[in-house]
């Protein structure tokens, strides 16, 4: 087994991942437990730690491609979509032609009188909070706030085999030169204060798939630091990846890198546990 990170007596994500390491190695929670205690760690935070392992989160249901592939192309209900690129562990999917020109520019007209600087959950509150780390304008749709947002939430319900009900609304997104959007995760910190309050509205999100609505001039990548994976902002492509456990296990973490020039136009949808209320 490997050493866990220095003494800090705090759970960063590289002592989770280091946690999650060796979990994948096939070492028990007890043998984890012992080898913190070893390298100095106090009985409360490794007992702490326990609590956060792999092991003891639950696998969560995910949205996948459930439906029929022919080749490369997958059903959407309305049309066929295009599959770019699969990977595995985690799933991670690019989509080409999930959006048609006219509909990027149909989210983006709808959207932009209504654009204000983009917030972030507050972990310890479950309320909302402006956040040094995300740098962009955005707005929400309600779900079914009109036709072309109704028509994209029943696609990417068809083309994952998950509700429709089970959607946050679809968000819009604009960031100008220099925005960006640092890595983070998705999902709702188990250890967190606010995030009890937040499950309530329809369970964890399990599941992200962000839509890009045209092309920067420069710059605006979505990046997976884990998976040293780079997509490209291309209108109408989409990149959809699921998260079963709320943890850096998880290897999802991405972020948004800054745009050079020009901007970039992004509408993201979060896929709760339940109906998202």
């Amino acid at each position: 087994m490997n050493q866990p990170p220095a003494t800090e007596q705090h759970l960063t994500p590289d002592v989770l991942a280091w946690m999650a390491a060796q979990a994948a190695q096939g070492y028990t929670k007890e043998s984890i437990f012992d080898a913190m205690r070893a390298a100095g760690w106090s009985r409360e935070m490794a007992a702490l730690a326990m609590q956060m392992h792999p092991e003891g989160l639950a696998s969560l249901r995910v949205p996948s491609l459930a439906l029929p592939v022919s080749g490369r192309m997958v059903d959407a209900g309305d049309k066929w979509v295009e599959v770019q690129q699969l990977f595995q562990a985690p799933d991670v999917v690019l989509f080409a032609n999930l959006l048609s020109a006219s509909e990027c520019r149909a989210l983006i007209e709808a959207a932009r009188p209504r654009l204000s600087r983009s917030l972030t959950v507050d972990t310890k509150t479950g309320g909302e909070e402006l956040n040094a780390d995300r740098t962009s304008e955005g707005m929400f749709f309600e779900r079914s706030e009109n036709s072309i947002v109704r028509r994209v939430e029943t696609r990417i319900a068809k083309l994952l085999g998950w509700p429709r009900e089970n959607g946050e609304g679809l968000q819009i997104l604009r960031y100008g030169p220099g925005a960006e959007y640092k890595p983070h995760y998705d999902y709702f910190d188990p250890a967190e204060l606010g995030t009890p309050a937040i499950l309530t509205r329809g369970g964890q999100r399990v599941a992200t798939l962000i839509m890009y609505l045209n092309e920067p001039e420069k710059g605006g990548a979505t990046v997976f630091p884990d998976l040293d994976l780079k997509v490209v902002p291309r209108p109408g492509q989409a990149v959809f990846f699921s998260y079963a456990q709320p943890h850096p296990a998880s290897r999802t973490l991405h972020g948004g890198a800054p745009v050079q020039a020009g901007e970039k136009w992004i509408a993201t949808k979060w896929l709760r546990e339940r109906e998202f209320i």
